[in-house]
């Protein structure tokens, strides 16, 4: 049976993994960035339109206002409307997506293992800290990556823009002054990371406290008084 020390701080690794969790899920369905721009049709030189793409993971709303012509608003699917405009855009957002997918699949491992480890001792085998070791980290380190692929295809690519035109297939639009948001989606992320680290230092108090203390119990003879070694 574990030591009580054992059982607290598995235990708040997994439950500090499960709030990551519902962190990350919220997430999923908040909206992670805001475009603005501005419009006009090709070939005038004055502007007087604006184009507001806003983008959850799955979907998006576009928001254009005399652009080219007239304004509408409409909702509309990422992915598919991604798949439309271009190559890049699409499997930067497909990895993106996969990217989550895969840091929820590893904390669910990570309060598997973590559960497990409250009512038993698998010490030295995968199933004991190191297993909360690689699949923390592994969340911890993918949802970095989709930070950085999530924010190069809003303000490096050309995103944005595709997808104004692909509203206005009719009459051409030129498009200028892009300013990029991110929005709490984006940012709840950073939040992820930071509890999948958290959970990594829990296991790692109670990790070094157990070497230390078998450390301990291990000193060599020598260390004893002289009068107890004469005996």
């Amino acid at each position: 049976m574990p030591s009580l020390k054992k059982i607290l701080h598995f235990m708040g690794s997994a439950l500090v993994t499960a709030c990551s969790v519902g962190v990350m899920g919220y997430c999923m369905s908040a909206t992670w960035a805001q475009s603005t721009m501005e419009c006009t049709k090709s070939g005038d030189d004055f502007t007087n339109g604006s184009a507001v793409v806003t983008l959850n993971l799955f979907v998006g709303n576009m928001n254009r206002d005399f652009c080219p012509l007239f304004g509408r608003q409409e909702d509309f699917e990422v992915i598919p409307q991604l798949g439309g405009t271009g190559v890049t855009n699409v499997v930067l957002h497909g990895l993106v997506v996969c990217l989550l997918a895969l840091c929820l699949l590893f904390s669910g491992c990570s309060i598997l293992i973590s559960l497990y480890n409250s009512v038993s001792n698998p010490y030295e085998t995968y199933m004991g800290p190191n297993g909360v070791y690689v699949c923390s980290s592994l969340s911890a380190c993918l949802s970095v990556v989709v930070l950085i692929l999530f924010a190069v295809n809003v303000t490096v690519t050309s995103m944005a823009e595709d997808l104004v035109k692909s509203f206005s297939v009719d009459i051409s639009a030129e498009l200028r002054n892009k300013t990029s948001e991110m929005k709490l989606g984006y940012y709840l992320v950073l939040l992820y990371t930071g509890l999948s680290l958290f959970a990594i230092v829990l296991i790692y108090l109670y990790d070094h406290a157990a070497y230390t203390h078998r450390r301990e119990q291990q000193r060599p003879t020598e260390d004893a008084p002289k009068e107890i070694m004469m005996y």
